[in-house]
């Protein structure tokens, strides 16, 4: 065997979030066809993720620092890597797919560029695949996921040979052997119920003070129930998508039980205690029911394409507060939830079981890899010719000109930002959060009046 078969891959993941470089790091190693080497790029922008926000995750790197969209193609350009994951809004993708033809085309090879989403793809769908068309693998989460990108791709006469079903990376855990009967938990730990949050779902004061009201009122009516809040960040962090309204805040104007209780940290580890989880559209949910925990997406607001619960519909799982504070527990749709990429290998088949669903991808990259004469030109769809109104406008968000070429005074520092610049940032990134969350809201009531 080559010696160079027995060294570890070079992998390099731009994330600009928490959530994605979580997502891009384990979707990392689960393709790699061998043991890899990591570096870890972090995006500057709204989303990049602190300290902490980072050690939650739990995602470890061989390297990790934070660069501009023009740093990093710069970087790729020096660098030698075999793998590398872009783990970013469709809009990043694009800009990156452009800029790295740029820095690539006087290079011999490159190295397999790969793509996807960080879970249900529930809005925006023909936009945000259409913005990650040119990677040499875009992964589909699950075979309905698949199907779709397929359709979208072939539907715009654009190639779809990328799109490589896998399954979400992080599922995992062991199974729920807690039972259905919360009675069962006599003489033990509390049944526990866990209502998982999200940042931007609803975003409306009134709808999430609304569910806030009804959790807290569920651990009144079941006291020797633990009832649990899982938050995604704490005020002042951003996460993929924006919270202008933090339950945090919310639930100090409340009173509640002594059963009641926010908790962060990892999603697995909360999930180790959940008899019960809650949500009303959140990829928690498919976590959840991976491991074969009952679970529940909320109908109290409706089922509604701007709640993403609509992707649940055939779930099995859709209930209301009413229906829980009664006692009521769903059973999940054993084809809708094999369709989804979790709980697999429950079939009578036993076929695409989780344990294998990275195999297809992992023998792609081998087979790009060892390709003769290494990878052509990256491809996207949309090009000066295909779309010259809109692409230059997402290439120049990332300072980039429409030829995929960084812009006269792109910020791209050759070194670590002194002091005084590092003040200023903290200070710009402060005062746009502060805009995002009390600002902004303030004046949207205003208009409201």
């Amino acid at each position: 065997m080559p010696a160079s078969a027995m060294k570890p891959l070079r992998v390099a993941v731009l994330a600009d979030s928490d959530t994605r470089w979580k997502w891009g790091a384990l979707t990392a190693n689960r393709i790699a066809p061998r043991e890899v080497r990591l570096d870890g790029y972090l995006l500057r922008g709204r989303a990049t993720p602190t300290a902490r926000q980072l050690g939650e995750v739990g995602v470890r790197a061989d390297s990790l620092r934070e660069v501009t969209a023009v740093e990093f193609l710069r970087a790729m350009g020096e660098e030698s890597y075999d793998i590398l994951v872009l783990a970013l809004v469709g809009g990043g993708v694009q800009a990156m797919l452009h800029g790295l033809n740029r820095a690539w085309e006087d290079r011999p090879g490159r190295p397999v560029v790969v793509t996807g989403y960080v879970g249900v793809v529930y809005e925006k769908l023909a936009d945000g695949l259409l913005l990650r068309h040119g990677a040499d693998l875009v992964l589909a989460n699950s075979r309905q996921d698949a199907d779709r990108f397929r359709a979208v791709y072939e539907g715009v006469g654009a190639g779809a040979d990328a799109v490589t079903e896998v399954a979400l990376p992080f599922l995992g855990g062991a199974p729920y052997s807690g039972g259905n009967d919360p009675s069962a938990k006599q003489g033990r730990r509390p049944y526990t119920v866990v209502f998982a949050a999200q940042p931007s779902v609803p975003d409306s004061r009134r709808d999430r003070t609304y569910l806030l009201n009804r959790l807290v009122e569920h651990a009144r009516r079941h006291p020797g129930r633990e009832v649990l809040l899982k938050l995604r960040s704490k005020p002042g962090e951003h996460t993929t998508h924006l919270e202008e309204l933090p339950y945090q805040r919310l639930v100090q104007r409340l009173d509640p039980p002594a059963n009641f209780r926010l908790v962060y940290g990892h999603m697995g580890e909360v999930l180790d205690r959940t008899d019960l989880l809650v949500t009303v559209s959140s990829t928690a949910a498919l976590e959840s029911l991976h491991r074969r925990i009952p679970t529940v997406v909320l109908t109290d607001l409706g089922i509604r394409e701007a709640l993403g619960n609509h992707h649940f519909v055939g779930s099995g799982c859709l209930a209301s507060w009413d229906q829980l504070d009664a006692g009521h527990l769903p059973r999940p749709d054993g084809e809708w939830v094999a369709r989804q990429g979790v709980a697999t290998g429950t079939t009578p088949s036993g076929a695409g079981t989780y344990e294998t669903a990275f195999d297809t991808a992992r023998e792609r990259i081998g087979d790009l890899l060892a390709r003769p004469g290494g990878l052509p030109p990256l491809s996207p769809y949309y090009t000066p010719v295909t779309a010259p109104g809109y692409l230059p406008g997402i290439l120049a968000r990332h300072h980039l000109g429409p030829d995929g070429t960084p812009l006269p005074g792109a910020p791209a520092a050759d070194r670590e930002p002194g002091p005084v610049r590092q003040i200023v940032r903290r200070a710009a990134r402060g005062a746009y959060r502060h805009g995002v969350q009390r600002v902004a809201p303030a004046i949207r009531r205003m208009g409201e009046l």
